[in-house]
């Protein structure tokens, strides 16, 4: 009984069809001990018509019925009469459960009994089939058939007495199902009634007429390989179970099956336009996983998944591995359509024309979205959009079936398709390590190092196009070692240089700069100019230290390049960007930026750091006298925290990244020097116990004074190093 019944006008509600449940008032009630609860199966079972005491003790006890047997009947009726109604006193009969004769009987008409509905509807539906309207009479048996929930015998059985009633009652349910079968592949609509067909071969699996049906339907559906291997299964259950062969029913499905004489609707062969899934495919099992999933859910609307990602990713692979592995879902076809997100987008008129084209529509045929709608409305189609670039380009392409599924790929995440029109977004992230190694081995297709392999992965990022490309540059060149590969990779500004371009490929450095191509000039500045940050997250203060801009302003900037694939976000709002996107990032920042502002704006983002160092130092413990920052640079947003505690926070978060900018001070020659960053630094590691990175510290900005020729910088080190030395144990002079 649906929930819609359930919620119905005031009153009980039953269901027998199934597990037995009962509803008062839209709330499902208990319906008492195993007795009292087969007491009602039993009335409701005979629909309306009087059952006698006798054969109610009966049907409960058997031979074993105690002598006080019609006492405690009387006490279930008197139970079950106030279950129905609670204000009713103890002696009246009430309006549902009434005394006729010798025995009772239950009042509950079609609206309130689902068997008495189901009843209803399959008397309609003999009508309309003996006058000459099967499309009435399929719509009255779906809606019958779809009434059951499982067998009555779940109700019904609390002994053989049971069993007759259950078995005449899942009869007219198996009758009706076979009714609905050759109606539905008549009309063309067998998918229709497929659910309860299933349902009814689960109940039985030796009922030779509900097998041939399911066959029938599953063919008519364009199912032949489920029809067979149903056949084959059932076939083999008769064998082992009974030790006999199919009958003519089951023989006679077969050979309709073999023969094609079960044609589904349309004439055409469905569109199967799925390219070739990736032979060296591997991993990705949790988001295939989570795909599967999603496909499983009941629905009411078209199941769209949108999955995004930065660009080389692997989104268009696994994409196409999860629609392979499902496409025998959807018997009416399989369309794809490259949208060209990273070149020239098609518009949305030239793709609804492209997926029009597919099911027949003639070239010259102008397509819209409600033509293309008709055109696919009511079939089971598995749809994917590859490289889409926006919402606008994907929106009018949907199906408004239930049965569809719609894959869609592309770098930017499709929130507005999420919002207004119910799609699952799915961020794809790079491969783990181990799926990244499996998956540049199996395209290398020849022996190499685990070192020399680890160290690939690593320098690439775990980024698949990257490992696929120097994969397929190996191969194609013999002779060259993936050791010599992995030198070249080692080499940051120029690691793109290691992956083979030119008309028609794919590598990293176009598949980057076509999303920055798309920036706005503020965004692509930024971006630039984020080649600058030190690993491995900076937050947006750092960003808006670097654009020498308001957080406000820089904001939105970070945003875009988010969206466009080219920084990360994390959970506490850092931003980062891959090793290889990094390597993109310095290309374009060396082009594209005068040598005095790349200065000029690396002195600001490590005057934020120096001052904010400073900031959090000073509120921990005194700060070094012999290091006040200078006055910042305009547009400097040093991070103020408020208090000794947030203080500990914010270097615990920033630890490593204020390690990479002392390194970074040392390389740049920035208005900045190593050795302030360092100093101010250097008693914040040894106060958390850090004193292998302090003197790390010490070490590059002791190294960087000494190469600038800087004696004073170099004096503040040692004069630190010697300050600290005994608290280490360690008298030796170092340096020297």
């Amino acid at each position: 009984m649906s929930a819609a019944r359930r919620t119905g006008p005031p009153g009980p509600r039953f269901q027998i069809l199934g597990p037995l449940r009962l509803w008062r008032d839209g709330a499902e009630l208990e319906t008492g001990p195993p007795q009292q609860a087969h007491v009602l199966a039993l009335l409701l079972a005979a629909a309306g018509r009087p059952v006698s005491t006798n054969d109610l003790v009966d049907l409960i006890w058997g031979e074993d019925a105690p002598a006080s047997a019609l006492n405690i009947l009387h006490k279930y009726i008197g139970t079950l009469r106030r279950l129905l109604e609670p204000g009713l006193s103890p002696r009246a009969s009430g309006s549902y459960l009434l005394r006729r004769g010798t025995g009772y009987l239950i009042a509950a008409g079609p609206d309130a009994l689902d068997l008495a509905r189901f009843r209803t509807l399959t008397r309609a539906a003999h009508a309309g089939r003996g006058a000459g309207n099967p499309a009435d009479a399929l719509d009255h048996y779906v809606e019958a058939i779809r009434l059951w929930h499982g067998s009555t015998g779940d109700a019904l059985i609390r002994g053989a007495a049971g069993a007759p009633i259950a078995t005449g009652l899942d009869g007219e349910f198996y009758a009706a199902c076979a009714a609905a079968a050759e109606l539905a592949a008549t009309l063309g609509q067998a998918a229709r009634v497929l659910p309860a067909l299933r349902l009814a071969a689960s109940m039985a699996p030796l009922h030779e007429q509900v097998q041939a049906s399911l066959i029938t339907a599953l063919a008519a559906d364009g199912q032949q390989a489920a029809a067979l291997a149903t056949f084959r299964a059932v076939r083999d259950r008769l064998a082992e179970e009974l030790g006999i062969d199919p009958g003519p029913a089951l023989r006679d499905a077969q050979r309709q099956v073999l023969e094609r004489s079960v044609v589904p609707a349309g004439a055409a062969a469905p569109p199967a336009q799925l390219p070739p899934g990736l032979r060296t495919f591997v991993g990705r099992t949790s988001e295939l996983v989570t795909l599967a999933e999603l496909l499983a859910r009941p629905r009411t609307g078209p199941l769209v998944v949108a999955l995004h990602g930065m660009g080389g990713v692997g989104k268009s692979a696994l994409t196409l591995r999860f629609a392979h592995q499902v496409a025998e879902e959807f018997p009416d076809g399989h369309l794809y359509l490259d949208l060209r997100g990273n070149t020239e987008p098609l518009t949305a008129g030239e793709a609804l024309h492209g997926l029009s084209t597919s099911f027949g529509v003639p070239a010259n045929v102008p397509a819209t979205t409600g033509a293309y709608r008709s055109l696919i409305a009511g079939r089971r189609l598995l749809i994917v959009l590859d490289n889409a670039e926006d919402e606008a380009q994907v929106r009018p392409l949907l199906p408004n079936s239930p049965r569809c599924l719609v894959l869609v790929s592309g770098r930017t995440p499709l929130i507005g398709l999420a919002a207004l029109d119910g799609a699952h977004l799915m961020h794809v992230d790079l491969p783990d390590a181990a799926s990244a190694g499996a998956l540049f081995r199996r395209r290398l297709d020849r022996p190499a190092e685990a070192r020399v392999v680890d160290e690939i992965v690593d320098l690439c990022g775990r980024l698949p196009l990257a490992l696929a490309t120097l994969a397929g540059r190996l191969s194609a060149r013999p002779r060259l070692s993936p050791a010599a590969v992995a030198t070249e990779l080692r080499h940051g500004p120029h690691r793109l240089a290691a992956f083979p371009s030119g008309p028609g490929m794919t590598d990293p450095r176009s598949t980057f700069t076509w999303s920055y191509q798309r920036l706005s000039p503020a965004a692509a500045r930024l971006f630039r100019l984020f080649a600058l940050t030190p690993a491995p997250a900076v937050t947006l203060a750092a960003c808006a230290s670097l654009g020498g801009e308001r957080p406000s302003v820089i904001r939105p900037l970070l945003r875009e390049l988010v969206e466009a694939g080219l920084l990360d976000e994390d959970d506490h709002g850092g931003y980062s960007a891959h090793v290889l996107v990094r390597a993109c990032g310095e290309e374009l920042l060396l082009a594209g930026e005068p040598a005095a502002d790349r200065a000029t704006a690396a002195t600001r983002l490590l005057q934020h750091y120096l001052g904010s160092c400073f900031r959090v130092l000073s509120l921990l413990a005194p700060p070094p006298a012999r290091v006040v920052p200078d006055p910042p640079l305009p547009g400097v947003v040093p991070e103020h925290p408020a208090s000794a505690a947030e203080a500990r926070q914010w270097f615990e978060s920033h630890r490593e990244v204020l390690c990479a900018a002392v390194r970074l001070a040392a390389r740049a020659g920035a208005g900045v020097a190593a050795w302030q960053l360092a100093q101010v630094l250097g008693p914040l590691l040894r106060m958390s116990g850090r004193f292998d990175d302090w003197q790390e510290v010490v070490r590059v900005s002791l190294d960087a004074a000494r190469a600038a020729g800087d004696r004073i910088g170099e004096a503040h080190v040692l004069r630190g190093l010697a300050g600290t030395r005994p608290a280490l144990g360690e008298y030796r002079p170092t340096g020297t």
